[in-house]
């Protein structure tokens, strides 16, 4: 494996927002909205994953279309800390695995993330990167000590021609899972270091969103935007199978949960025309991943703290649930 140490060269822009952003955010006491409490330090945390063994969520944030940090939260004491651009050590470029990738990216919008875990407290970390590039960009991620630390290693280009990679999957033997997020008309594609991209056959579908899969790369699990569902799909399977599971709100990000169910969340943001609906910030769903069987979990109208859910995690007994368009935190509901 070939690597070379590089150092960034920080745009004025991103060092502005880092400025703003703060090296470092306490817990601090959002007021609660009735059962409703807040973690704050974050700004519009998109995406969530909690890195397993270890009391560390990590959270992609965003100040704009092109710039945004990536946080490490402590679930014991709320406690955020940016760990991206600001705090990450000197990038080393992976130019074996990563061969075709230009070089460092120190400002990009970070959106869908996942981990493909390692041995010893060395983990990847794979963040989906929008602005000066569209691409998956790659870290080392340590939590080894008492802050986790990235260092970046490569990126993976978008597939010409997809509008927008979305959310992200680690799959068997190195390969990655990812959405292109398209309401006239999304896929899935796959990438493997070796081979590069290639489209999932019968993953054609309007606005696929968040992404998991099974631990055995047999499953797919989709976020149906488009749909309202959650949509169950045969990975390497002849003849292919697709299930849809109706949850009745926009489906944006896709979880495991820590019974092995799927964590399914979205919101409700519009009604159709001549048709009843219930505006909702947030909304989430547990769906067993085998009878498709859905619980409705949270119902939220939101407040001047959080504006549009994303995605929900378990943290043990709560569930946390990230927004964008103004969430100034991550919203934690009881279970």
């Amino acid at each position: 494996m070939s690597r070379t140490k590089l150092s960034y060269s920080l745009l004025p822009v991103a060092i502005a927002l880092s400025l703003c952003a703060g090296d470092v955010a306490t817990a601090q006491t959002c007021n609660p909205n009735g059962d409703v409490s807040f973690v704050c330090g974050t700004t519009n945390p998109e995406d969530l994953y909690q890195v397993p063994d270890t009391p560390w969520v990590i959270a992609s944030g965003r100040f704009s279309d092109v710039a945004g940090p990536i946080y490490a939260v402590n679930v014991r004491d709320d406690s955020v800390r940016e760990i991206f651009p600001q705090g990450a050590s000197s990038p080393i470029h992976d130019t074996t695995t990563y061969r075709d990738c230009p070089g460092p990216n120190a400002t990009f919008q970070p959106h869908g993330l996942t981990l493909r875990e390692g041995p010893d407290g060395r983990h990847t970390l794979y963040v989906v990167g929008h602005g000066a590039r569209e691409a998956i960009e790659v870290f080392d991620l340590d939590v080894r000590r008492d802050i986790p630390s990235l260092t970046w290693v490569g990126c993976i280009m978008a597939p010409e021609g997809t509008r927008r990679i979305n959310s992200i999957t680690a799959l068997p033997d190195g390969t990655l899972g990812a959405t292109n997020f398209d309401t006239e008309g999304g896929e899935l594609w796959e990438w493997h270091p070796a081979t590069g991209w290639t489209e999932v056959p019968g993953s054609q579908m309007p606005g696929p969103n968040g992404l998991v899969s099974a631990a055995d790369g047999q499953w797919f699990y989709i976020g149906g935007w488009s749909d309202e569902a959650l949509v169950r799909l045969s990975r390497g399977q002849t003849p292919i199978r697709i299930d849809k599971a109706p949850v009745g709100f926009n489906v944006d990000n896709v979880r495991w949960g820590n019974d092995g169910d799927l964590v399914v969340a979205g919101h409700v943001t519009r009604c159709p025309d001549a048709s009843d609906c219930e505006l909702s910030a947030a909304r989430v769903a547990k769906v067993n991943p085998e009878t498709l069987q859905v619980q409705q979990v949270v119902d939220y109208k939101g407040n001047e703290f959080f504006t549009l859910g994303t995605v929900a995690i378990e943290v043990g007994d709560e569930i946390w649930v990230g927004g964008i368009r103004g969430s100034l935190g991550i919203a934690r509901f009881p279970q």
